[in-house]
């Protein structure tokens, strides 16, 4: 081999394996919670999120997402917005995740959180990802100290219910139960032999007895699926709340703190 030819080929390999390590530029999301990671961490990069990453119902970060396209979650269309890197969720557009990896595009796939602890996990992993690892780790430092501070003081713990639609409920090993955790709250699902959550009666939420009931705020319109969470029992028993600041609930951000703070708030005032 001339040497001329064998210099090319050692420059050919070398900005390769370069643009291989080099920091994702043309991210893709198909998940609301790899949305919001990604817009925490590296707005910049992003090309793509879901719709539900507007969303304020929906997103903790739907002012930050207000400007970035969204997708379909269509194969084609990612496609053609040419990603080096497409986020996505373990439960969500799978059909769309198997042809992009059929493909040979680059997908990160994050499973859904369960705990604060793999919520600051995924917040490194993304930084990781994103190449922004100090940025990641001033997010994950600060998360840490604030929860430190929410956990601090002392007081009665009440026993809640967590009351969503068809009468379904979270346990203590769900993200929602962790937030109540740090709260200082008593799950009454882990009573119910329900660690993980599911179906509540109403008669045996009645039975349990708990000292609160928190219901989110329902969207517009009428759903049977809805109509359990206003019987006469929950509304006359002075022990129902409408819990505000649903988009804190669900995703891997520092929101997530703002749940454990209205959480603490409201233990303190069902003290006094």
């Amino acid at each position: 081999m001339r040497p001329s030819r064998f210099i090319s080929l050692v420059a050919a390999l070398f900005f390769a394996g370069a643009a291989a390590m080099a920091a994702p530029q043309r991210v893709v999301s198909l998940n609301l919670c790899t949305d919001q990671l990604a817009l925490l961490l590296a707005p910049d990069r992003l090309v793509s999120v879901t719709p539900l990453a507007r969303d304020p119902r929906s997103s903790a970060m739907a002012e930050a997402a207000a400007e970035v396209p969204v997708t379909d979650g269509s194969a084609e269309a990612v496609v053609l917005l040419d990603p080096d890197l497409v986020l996505a969720g373990s439960y969500t557009t799978r059909a769309t995740v198997e042809m992009l990896q059929r493909l040979g595009l680059g997908v990160e796939i994050f499973a859904p959180v369960n705990t604060l602890e793999e919520a600051r996990a995924n917040i490194l992993r993304m930084g990781a990802l994103l190449e922004r690892e100090a940025r990641a780790r001033q997010i994950v430092e600060a998360f840490d100290a604030r929860l430190a501070e929410l956990r601090r003081g002392e007081g009665p713990s009440p026993r809640v219910a967590l009351y969503y639609a068809l009468g379904n409920t979270a346990g203590r090993d769900t993200l929602p139960g962790d937030i109540l955790a740090a709260a200082g709250m008593e799950n009454i699902a882990a009573e119910r032999g329900l660690p993980f959550g599911g179906a509540l009666p109403l008669e045996e939420l009645v039975l349990a007895d708990p000292d609160l009931v928190l219901i989110g705020r329902p969207y517009g319109g009428h759903a049977r699926a809805t109509e359990l969470l206003q019987h006469p029992v929950l509304r006359e028993s002075g022990k129902l709340r409408v819990v505000e600041g649903g988009a804190d609930w669900t995703c891997e951000t520092p929101a997530l703190l703002d749940a454990v703070a209205a959480m603490r708030a409201l233990r303190l005032e069902w003290a006094e």
